[in-house]
């Protein structure tokens, strides 16, 4: 009988989904989608690998799915399409595992209410990433359960890296740097050594480049630094969040606006980035056919931001040997790694245009001292991967 893993990634208006089926010592994935607007217009969509259409539903506007109806219903699709499949457990991609979880873990109610004390540290992200596996635990609680963690790549941090100028006692209590994408950066520190034996053993900067930003240095395919610290705000400019910002800033919104902690948190993580910069969109791909000065503006930034970014991190490594490009605009968008790749010429990479425009995977000539790459994540193959590990190893 095959053996499925489901892998869930919870948001706060939407929950995603993917079906991996064993076969042999590989996991193949064999169903995708998501349903999305949850507390709106509700919408489910499911597609196999060839991108067909295999599962369809659209609720009525003003209707209320919330987690709980999503996901019972998620499972009502995926018994139907079971075929005989036995489900061996379910993934789950969550956002902050503090200082208790450095690895993949089985979740059972007492794991959920330790990882619940993480929601201060996530407000937007870890309560929802949560949701699903309260629910699970209450409708099957046979069914393994294992929480993947987008902080716990970054553990291998010295405690150095990971200390704000803050007294030390706060940083005993965990007021520290994190770093998150951790599941993203450990896929493609896993196929690193297949495209470069040099960039695995050595000093690489993979940005990981989407609506949520950030960039991570690697040693020998452990991190030793990123550019997202306490939460996931900090570091780059993304889509809709504004990067690293003088916390003096936020004491002047508080004391001169008015500003109350929820008005500033919606300030911080959703009217800023790219859309506040630009007042167009928080999508790359619009405001790179948008002819307005703005769009300019806000593209121009984003990249500067990078340019800051790689010089710390290079610094932090003490000299770079590769880059790597992932995510969304990270793995799409040759104009923006164009702009990336030419501003890091100093560190002696030459970009190849033709292998640039054509997505690469390499993106720089034979002369490069510094190689680039531009190489697809994988996230959901990593949380399937960290679940049958976790499964059978108990």
């Amino acid at each position: 009988m095959p053996t499925a893993i489901v892998v869930i990634n919870a948001g706060s208006s939407s929950i995603k989904f993917s079906v991996f089926v064993e076969w042999g010592a590989e996991l193949r994935l064999q169903v995708r989608g998501q349903i999305e607007r949850l507390f709106t217009a509700p919408r489910f969509v499911a597609k196999g690998v060839d991108g067909a259409v295999v599962g369809e539903q659209a609720w009525g506007e003003g209707q209320r799915l919330g987690h709980d109806g999503a996901l019972d219903f998620l499972l009502g699709f995926l018994r139907e399409r079971s075929g005989g499949m036995n489900l061996a457990g379910v993934g789950h991609r969550v956002v902050h595992g503090g200082l208790e979880y450095a690895q993949p873990v089985r979740v059972d109610p007492r794991v959920l209410a330790a990882l619940e004390k993480y929601v201060p540290l996530a407000p937007l992200h870890q309560p929802h990433n949560l949701a699903p596996i309260r629910r699970l635990l209450e409708r099957a609680p046979d069914v393994p359960q294992v929480a993947c963690f987008d902080t716990a790549f970054h553990r291998t941090n010295a405690d150095l890296t990971q200390m704000f100028g803050l007294p030390y006692a706060m940083f005993e209590q965990g007021v520290r740097r994190y770093g998150f994408h951790g599941l993203s950066y450990e896929y493609i520190a896993s196929v690193l050594p297949r495209h470069s034996a040099r960039a695995a053993a050595g000093r690489t900067i993979v940005l990981h480049l989407g609506n949520g930003a950030s960039m991570c240095a690697l040693h020998g395919c452990r991190s030793v630094a990123s550019s997202m610290g306490f939460t996931a705000v900090d570091g780059l400019m993304m889509g809709t969040r504004t990067g690293n910002l003088d916390p003096g800033v936020v004491l002047y919104l508080m004391d001169q606006r008015g500003m109350d902690a929820r008005a500033i948190e919606k300030l911080l993580y959703n009217e800023s980035g790219l859309l506040g910069i630009s007042a167009i969109s928080s999508d790359m791909r619009t405001l790179l056919d948008s002819s307005e000065p703005r769009a300019r503006l806000a593209i121009d930034l984003y990249c500067y931001r990078i340019r800051r970014e790689l010089g710390s991190l290079a610094a932090a490594l003490g000299g770079v040997d590769a880059l790597v490009f992932t995510a969304g605009i990270g793995e799409n968008s040759a104009p923006i790694r164009a702009r990336v790749l030419d501003d890091a010429a100093w560190l002696g990479i030459e970009r190849d245009t033709t292998a640039n425009d054509g997505g690469g995977p390499l993106l720089t000539t034979a002369a490069s001292r510094v190689l680039g790459l531009a190489l697809p994540t994988n996230e959901e193959l990593m949380i399937a991967t960290h679940t049958r590990t976790v499964i059978r190893a108990q």
